[in-house]
């Protein structure tokens, strides 16, 4: 398991316990006033036995049901690798960084070409995340081409579990797919009640902005929960087009698009592992087109992980992405600030590293520098520690005025507390030239490489990888 990482700096919280109060007086009028559509009959049904007052595919939600499920909130999630070791605690301030899923295209880590995803760059992207400490779980990055699309989710699915150990955030297209995925995973995990004892993945499914749970995202809900499996209930809301423009109306039609599904999901099983999020990226008017690196995409995602804590529930949240064309200078700036973002808000589960192209395109180089950052603010994260060892009282008489510590042994037991980059450049200039000039994009890519060439992730055991391959198969004819 990943050491845990002790995070000593102070939180940053946008929304104070007073306006917290008022998201969620508003959201409860939203839920029993306005309603959510609700496509899937079964959920229909189930909200109806539940006291939801229902006309055609329109449900108004009572806030007593609301107040009764939240009682029953499962503050925390410890999601295992592969194998069944413990990897992931969702909870509290705990925070951890994994790639996003479901680009149409790449940035080819050979040619530098953008062109269309295929398989085996999902391939690529799970052996990076194995091989990168600061990532701790795979998405598939990208939807792959060259494989039957009616079950390219299966063969995702199959391409990460078998490149990484690591925890596995899986989207799926439809209910079938769903279940092919499951039975994949438990015969990964060793049966389906090791899968449940011992999750090594979570599902990622989205209701439809303003204010729709769609028949498909709330089929895979009801299944997940019905198997008492991990779940990411998240919005995609675009501000201004599929939201309110002002941000506080933006979070609160997330806030009850998230609480419908969750209510749904502990109804048909109490104490559901369900993990809250969304985003709310706004839209740019003059370039049609949703931002997000936008500064307010950063404010309503750190402030529905406001709101998931002031629930109790695991968070879901976005870092390490970017709204430029290629790997450039734009890319890593706006990757680090959105890093930075997330570890200061202490969102749990956080998504979509190398994502560039406003989230139409996977960059290996952003996902190898994004690392970097995530190891160089896990380290400020850290903070200093202070005690009789670290402050060398001794050692500072004994130096006195005019010498020198880089011989002494306490500096031979510290040094390595230091961060060091693998990425960042901190040669002098002349060496830099001897170097060949490398920018940190030109370091990135032949990084990426040496990974791709010589990273040799666990294998599955025989008996395992063959039964996965004949599940795939089946479904691929």
């Amino acid at each position: 398991m990943e050491a845990k990482q002790r995070l000593r700096i102070p939180r940053l919280h946008f929304l104070t316990p007073e306006k917290m109060e008022m998201i969620h007086g508003a959201t409860l009028t939203v839920l029993k006033e306005t309603g959510i559509l609700v496509k899937d009959l079964k959920a229909l049904e189930i909200l109806k036995e539940a006291g939801c007052h229902a006309e055609g595919e329109r449900v108004r939600i009572p806030a007593s049901l609301v107040e009764n499920a939240l009682k029953n909130a499962v503050p925390r999630i410890l999601m295992t690798d592969r194998s069944g070791r413990p990897a992931m605690t969702l909870e509290g301030d705990e925070v951890w960084f994994g790639t996003g899923s479901d680009t149409p295209h790449v940035i080819d880590p050979y040619t530098g070409q953008r062109r269309r995803t295929v398989l085996k760059d999902i391939e690529n992207v799970s052996k990076l995340v194995d091989a990168l400490p600061e990532l701790s779980f795979v998405m598939c990055s990208g939807i792959a081409s060259d494989v039957n699309p009616e079950i390219a989710d299966i063969h995702h699915f199959l391409a990460m579990v078998s490149r990484t150990e690591k925890p596995v955030v899986f989207t799926s297209w439809n209910l079938a797919n769903l279940t092919t995925i499951i039975e994949m995973a438990a015969a990964a995990a060793g049966g389906e009640d090791r899968l449940r004892a011992n999750p090594f993945l979570a599902l990622y499914t989205e209701p439809i902005s303003p204010l729709i749970l769609g028949r498909d995202s709330t089929q895979k809900l009801l299944f997940m929960a019905e198997r008492s499996l991990p779940v990411v209930f998240a919005p995609g809301m675009i501000t201004g087009a599929t939201g309110p423009v002002t941000l506080a109306g933006g979070i609160v039609q997330a806030n009850a698009e998230i609480l419908a599904g969750y209510i749904l999901a502990n109804l048909v099983r109490p104490g559901t592992p369900f993990i809250y999020g969304g985003s709310g990226e706004p839209m740019d008017m003059s370039a049609m087109l949703m931002s997000y690196a936008a500064p307010e995409s950063m404010l309503v995602v750190s402030a529905l992980t406001d709101m998931s804590k002031y629930y109790g529930l695991p968070s879901f949240g976005y870092a390490g992405c970017s709204d430029s064309n290629l790997y450039d200078q734009q890319a890593s700036l706006e990757s680090a600030l959105w890093i930075l973002m997330a570890s200061l808000n202490g969102a749990n589960l956080v998504h979509d590293v190398g994502y560039i192209n406003n989230g139409l395109t996977t960059s290996l180089e952003q996902i190898v520098v994004s690392a970097e950052v995530v190891g160089l603010v896990r380290r400020i994260a850290g903070g200093i520690d202070v005690d009789e060892e670290t402050m060398a009282l001794d050692l500072i008489a004994e130096v006195g005025p005019g010498g020198e510590y880089l011989t002494s042994e306490h500096t031979l037991r510290h040094f390595r507390d230091n961060w060091f980059p693998r990425l960042i450049s901190r040669d002098p200039y002349e060496k830099w030239e001897q170097k060949g000039r490398k920018d940190l994009g030109n370091r990135a890519n032949e990084f990426v490489h040496r990974i791709l060439e010589n990273h040799k992730p666990r294998a599955q055991e025989g008996r395992v990888a063959d039964e996965l391959r004949r599940i795939v198969q089946a479904r691929d004819r």
